[in-house]
Order: C-alpha cells, then structure tokens, then sequence
C-alpha cells in the first residue's frame, strides 16, 4: 500500500528568519490538497523545498515511503526525483523558452526523461496536447503566438509528460481572468480523475479551493494555523486567521469552476 506524500516538520530559515516553521501535512495517492495563506505566509517556499528548489533547513519529505530529503546522488536520482513532482508556475510564460514552439518543448521533456524514438515522442506530444485542449495549431506556435489560459494547458501538459505522482500548482490560475481560471479548474479535475495524479495546489484566493481540494492548510508566518476537509474548514473555521481570509473572498461575480 502506498502513502502518498508525507511532510514532517519541515523547516527553512533565511538567516534569523523562519520562512517555514515545522509544516507537516499528508497527501494520499491522487488526492488535492490546497496550502492557503497570505503572501509571506511560507507556502511556496515550503512546495520548493518539496521539488528540490529548496534545501530544507530541518524536517523530512517522503514520496512513497521513500525519503527525498537527503540531496540526490547522481543524475539519475535528480531525474527520478523530478519525474515524481512537477511544478506548475503562475505565470507560465517565464517558464516557457520562447524560441521554442509547443511541440519541441514537449519533445524535449520526453527526449530527457523517457527512452521513446522520434515517432513515439510524436505520438505522445499529440497525446498530451490532445489531454489540455490543444491541438496541431497550437503546437508549431511559439509562446508569444499563445493565450495567458493556453500557455498555462501547455505549462501542464510539459509537467504530465514524465507521469509525476504529485503536481505542484503554485498560483497557477491567479494570473488569468476568472472565466479562464474556470477552464483550467475543470480542465485539472479532469486530469485529476483520468490520472490519478495528487495535486498540491498552492493560493492565497480561497475562492478556487472548493472546487480543486479534498483538504485544506492554512499558513501564516511559516506555521500551520488550522487543516481539515474544506467543507469544514471553510464552511466552519477554527482560527480567527482563517475566519480573516475567508471574509476576504468576494461573494458575487466568482463562477469558478463551472464556466467553459
């Protein structure tokens, strides 16, 4: 039986700062956890130190029972490590080579990561373009050719292309307007069922967390105030911190995760 990912009290300081303060928190196998809180707060420090942008200053990280706290020895274990969590970045543009169309990004993962030949990379580039809502025109375009919402289907077609067990969505519908933010919810709990992939989806906007989390971490200074299902977190809240945020969310004009 796996276990998913499991975090103990992980710990990052920036000289007398504590940036993340002994964070623990469970993912299961293809399960969706959001870490909400304030900028500053230390959630996308704590999912760096979880892709190895980070080293951890103290606590342990755990990927099915196997320890991915100690830093990798060797190529193949980097390439291993980061075959198991990608990372989807806000703004998907910074991300992207912008001398490189679609298709050749995605030929580049696969050429780094799998043992396939030009023909079968093709096919699978067709597959994973196909999966996000893309097609043949979108793969000869250059990034600049591309939408804020396509950028961000290509940004996580690349991350599926190695068949991680866990994406990292950091910020990843802030930078669109809400009906896009809209497509990409829905176009993640797709994936979500089809792949079984565990998400761990990173905001400060509790807006979106009802319609992409199973459970919910709230984050202020580095240290875990309050988590729980989010139901029950959002629709009862323990912390005043929490009772903050949600007060915070707009009540009207949000239709996230149901437009198309």
């Amino acid at each position: 039986m796996t276990e998913g990912l499991v975090v103990d009290r992980l710990t990052k300081r920036y000289g007398t700062h504590t940036a993340v303060d002994g964070v623990s928190f469970t993912l299961p196998p293809g399960g969706s956890l959001a870490i909400v809180g304030e900028s500053g707060s230390g959630k996308t420090t704590t999912v760096r130190m979880l892709v190895g942008l980070e080293r951890a200053d103290g606590g342990t990280v755990r990927l099915d029972g196997r320890d991915r706290s100690a830093r990798a020895r060797g190529r193949a274990e980097r390439l291993a490590r980061a075959r198991e969590i990608q990372m989807v970045f806000q703004d998907p543009y910074l991300s992207l080579d912008p001398r490189v169309t679609v298709s050749g990004c995605l030929d580049e993962v696969l050429r780094l990561h799998t043992g396939l030949d030009a023909a079968a990379r093709r096919v699978r580039v067709a597959e994973l373009l196909d999966r996000v809502g893309l097609g043949s025109r979108e793969a000869g375009a250059l990034p600049r050719g591309l939408s804020g919402g396509q950028r961000q289907r290509v940004a996580i077609a690349r991350a599926l292309a190695v068949e991680p067990r866990v994406l990292v969505l950091d910020e990843a519908v802030a930078a669109l307007d809400v009906s896009i933010q809209a497509q990409i919810l829905d176009l993640l709990r797709e994936i979500r069922r089809a792949a079984g992939v565990g998400y761990l989806f990173v905001t400060h906007d509790l807006a979106v967390v009802r319609h992409i989390a199973d459970e919910v971490l709230v984050l202020r200074s580095g240290a875990v105030l309050e988590s729980g299902p989010v139901d029950r977190v959002l629709d009862a809240p323990d912390h005043p911190y929490t009772r903050l945020l949600l007060d915070s969310v707009p009540r009207r004009g949000r239709p996230l995760g149901g437009a198309r």
